[in-house]
């Protein structure tokens, strides 16, 4: 296996580029596990755009498979007095693969403050049942340590809710945006609770909001819930939040997931 620390190191970077060579262990089916495309994205920018304020929102389409080596593209958008908008290509040897825009924010003193998303009851990581096995085609999960916190397993008919305990194996992984990019998509869409049988997934859009710039956690584990709002047409909506160990609200996502049954 190629830890994701080593990965990371291995990127290279010119003056418009940057091109990485993710091996087998990362893929996800026929193309490179989603997480990861959207993590290269992220690092491609910081190495593009080295004088970034905090990451406050992304918004990712995976148009296509990401095969091979592939090389990320970072633009301008547009840099105002306290925000910068980037555009991010990720290109493969099949071509164009995702697709990203990118929101980075100083913080700023405000008299307002609201935190509206509840606080998870759930047991400690060691309490709780190991969430994946070995999965054929699914390579990347290997990568990440994961425990079942609440909800349901994968093809058992219940609601289509799951909470998970999730860190990398890597013990070098960073304390940073594009780590925890790589690890908040792991779980499998809450939409495969309610399949009779193990079907092709794949996820069309991923939108993410940062709550915070102190992306900080225990032991490296974070707590992450996917609940599918709706399953019709064989697509499904589903909202994602992340919480650190502390259970603190660190992202809010939401996702389009095409199901193939």
């Amino acid at each position: 296996m190629t830890d994701f620390s080593t990965l990371l190191a291995s990127i290279t970077t010119d003056a418009e580029t940057c091109s990485v060579t993710a091996t087998d262990d990362w893929l996800q089916g026929r193309t490179l596990y989603g997480g990861l495309a959207a993590a290269f994205c992220l690092e491609g920018a910081a190495r593009q755009f080295a004088d970034l304020p905090p990451l406050r929102s992304a918004q990712f389409a995976f148009v296509g498979p990401a095969v091979g080596t592939v090389t990320v593209r970072a633009s301008l958008l547009r840099r105002g007095k306290s925000t910068v908008f980037l555009g991010v290509e990720l290109s493969g040897e099949a071509g164009l693969a995702t697709r990203a825009t990118l929101c980075y924010g100083v913080a700023r003193d405000s008299v307002v403050a609201f935190d509206g998303i509840a606080t998870p009851t759930v047991a400690a990581p060691a309490d709780c049942p190991v969430f994946f096995r070995d999965i054929p085609g699914l390579n990347f999960v290997q990568h990440f340590d994961t425990h079942l916190a609440a909800g349901h397993f994968p093809l058992s008919g219940n609601d289509p809710d799951m909470t998970l305990w999730l860190r990398h194996r890597d013990p070098n992984a960073p304390a940073s945006a594009t780590a925890l990019m790589a690890l908040a998509d792991a779980a499998p869409p809450a939409a495969m609770v309610r399949f009779p049988k193990f079907a092709p997934i794949s996820t069309m859009t991923w939108a993410i909001d940062l709550l915070t710039d102190r992306l900080e956690t225990a032991e490296g584990w974070w707590l992450v819930r996917t609940a599918a709002e709706t399953i019709a047409s064989g697509y499904s909506s589903q909202a994602i939040t992340v919480w650190n160990a502390a259970r603190q609200p660190v992202m809010a996502c939401r996702q389009n997931v095409a199901v193939f049954i």
